[in-house]
């Protein structure tokens, strides 16, 4: 692979990673607040004893953990970038 193609998927892959890594911030931020609003559903589910409480908690669960799950693949991606990009640079070093 010659050099100037090794550099210009090293920008791509650094401006993806620039990307996940912003989008992860704001994933977190999203999953605390559903995560606290979730165990707040469950607690009320708890205490009134209603089925239509009950089920707004577990469609609350639901959403947390399903945001858990794009969670992970985010983090997925970000450490395959990163292996990729490593890769990148030691081809970048023998391409000299």
């Amino acid at each position: 692979m010659s050099k100037r193609s090794i550099t210009r998927k090293l920008a791509k892959d650094s401006k993806r990673l620039a990307s996940l890594r912003a989008e992860l911030g704001t994933i977190d931020e999203q999953a605390r607040m559903l995560r606290d609003e979730a165990d707040d559903m469950a607690v009320r589910a708890i205490v009134a004893d209603d089925t239509g409480v009950s089920r707004d908690a577990r469609r609350a669960r639901e959403h947390a953990e399903a945001h858990r799950r794009n969670r992970d693949r985010v983090v997925a991606e970000i450490a395959e970038l990163e292996r990729r990009q490593d890769e990148l640079l030691d081809g970048l070093g023998s391409a000299r």
